[in-house]
């Protein structure tokens, strides 16, 4: 299949799944089945792109001279494409698992918007310059709104208010703004191997053209553009593993590192010393975001700040601004999505199998549910970065990549915040397996979640476990 058309369809597939989702929505089997079916065969082509060499542009629509929609599978898209398609299959059989299990209404309007989602992330991933980048970052945010409020309930509302507030303010008043400066100072906005700004703007003004991408892309949930993400734990255990592993902060940290190493070019970042303030406010949400995570005991609180906290490491590798800690970044996209949505698929189904929420309440649940909390535990280990699991590799590549930009102080914080890590993640796994039994939970008789929920969280927690074995396959060469 020509790259054309894996491109369109990756970009038509989850559309199609969409529309079916309403056609079918009277025969709920048929309804889930398809997208299911879909899913696959959008994963099968993302592998297949992946796999492929970098192609040439395919252009769609064109707006003015130099002004087009356009896709171009670079070797960074296809990384986030090839996350986003492998893991929805797998998101999609747990939604069917969550949805029927934990008694949720509007089984189709969810599904759909879901599917729409990952069109928006499939958008995103393959763009070919900053307008079409855009515009699927747009309809991305558009898309969740609806899953962020999909209970209606008043606080599901206020929830959805925040989430649409900080994320539309800050791409249309920072990123936008941003766009149209590269555009002026430029002449395009297409992404180029290298950057495109060297020799096209007073080194002076850098930093703030790159603060304008930084505040700008809220979907990275810099500190202090993060309250979004907490607020949005709201909504059901289905939209927190999308929002956090499968398209929306993963879309947010893309963004930024593809704007650090195809507009900017991290030479030129790494020869101005424009990125330096990122490095170290990244350093900050990374540390203070893991130290509100050790306060929360509701079991999505306390995963959402540790989000936060891992988004930064993404942002720190782009700042850092050398080819190792760019790989490490990228790495990291894809280590964090899989730790992370075995997290989030463990939270719903403890809550789907004992309507169990606050983590104080989880002793002895490991005895109860063994092979959810095993799930956990490898992926809170990729998470923490202990091998043989995938975050061991993107830490170490963040830390050769400090160690190469002089950034001795950032080793130090690297190291504290997985020492961090290993308190309030460890904690769960020790309450749940060594502590004694909560009142009401029989250790000796199992009840784990319906199959449709525990088999994606062992695919995706022995994902964790893949990757740190065929870490060749996922380290990608910036230059620099």
């Amino acid at each position: 299949m020509a790259a054309d058309t894996l491109i369109l369809a990756l970009l038509g597939l989850p559309l199609l799944a969409s529309a079916l989702v309403l056609v079918l929505r009277d025969k709920p089997n048929l309804r889930d089945g398809q997208a299911l079916l879909i899913g696959l065969i959008t994963a099968a082509c993302a592998i297949e792109l992946y796999g492929r060499p970098a192609g040439d542009t395919l252009f769609i629509l064109s707006l003015a001279d130099g002004l087009d929609i356009s896709f171009t599978p670079e070797p960074l898209g296809k990384l986030f494409a090839l996350v986003a398609g492998v893991l929805w299959p797998v998101a999609t059989l747990y939604t069917v698992g969550y949805m029927r299990g934990a008694g949720e209404q509007n089984h189709t309007r969810f599904m759909f918007f879901y599917a729409i989602a990952i069109h928006a992330a499939m958008g995103i991933a393959l763009s070919g310059n900053l307008l079409t980048l855009f515009v699927f970052y747009e309809i991305l945010t558009f898309s969740t709104y609806p899953l962020v409020t999909h209970k209606g309930t008043p606080e599901a509302m206020r929830a959805g208010r925040i989430y649409l507030g900080i994320l539309v303010a800050s791409s249309v008043i920072l990123l936008l703004f941003g766009v149209i400066g590269i555009w002026v100072l430029t002449g395009t906005l297409d992404f180029a191997a290298g950057g495109i700004l060297a020799g096209h703007i007073d080194p002076f003004y850098v930093p703030l053209l790159l603060a304008l991408f930084a505040f700008g892309i809220g979907k990275a949930a810099l500190m202090p553009l993060h309250r979004w993400l907490p607020a949005a734990m709201v909504a059901p255990t289905p939209v927190s593993a999308l929002l956090h592993a499968v398209a929306v902060v993963k879309a947010g940290v893309f963004t930024v590192l593809k704007v650090a190493v195809y507009v900017f070019g991290i030479d030129f970042l790494r020869e101005t010393g424009s990125s330096d303030w990122l490095v170290w406010l990244a350093s900050f949400s990374i540390l203070a975001a893991s130290i509100v995570a050790m306060s929360k005991t509701n079991l999505k609180a306390r995963l959402a700040y540790s989000t936060i906290s891992q988004l930064g490491y993404i942002v720190l590798g782009a700042a850092l601004a050398t080819s190792l800690a760019a790989s490490g970044a990228a790495l990291h996209i894809a280590a964090h999505a899989a730790g992370k949505i075995t997290l989030f698929f463990c939270a719903g189904a403890i809550y789907v199998a004992h309507h169990l929420t606050d983590i104080k309440q989880m002793n002895g649940l490991g005895r109860v549910m063994p092979v959810t909390f095993t799930a956990f535990a490898l992926g809170a280990l990729s998470i923490i970065g202990v091998p043989p699991l995938a975050g061991a590799w993107s830490k170490i590549m963040l830390m050769g990549g400090a160690l190469d930009n002089g950034h001795l102080l950032v080793l130090a914080v690297l190291m504290i915040s997985s020492l961090l890590n290993l308190v309030y993640l460890g904690e769960i796994v020790l309450r749940g397996f060594f502590a004694k039994p909560s009142h009401g939970l029989k250790s000796e008789a199992v009840q784990e979640a319906p199959l449709t929920m525990v088999l994606p969280l062992c695919l995706t927690a022995l994902m964790s476990l893949a990757l740190f074995f065929a870490i060749d396959m996922f380290i990608l060469d910036f230059g620099g």
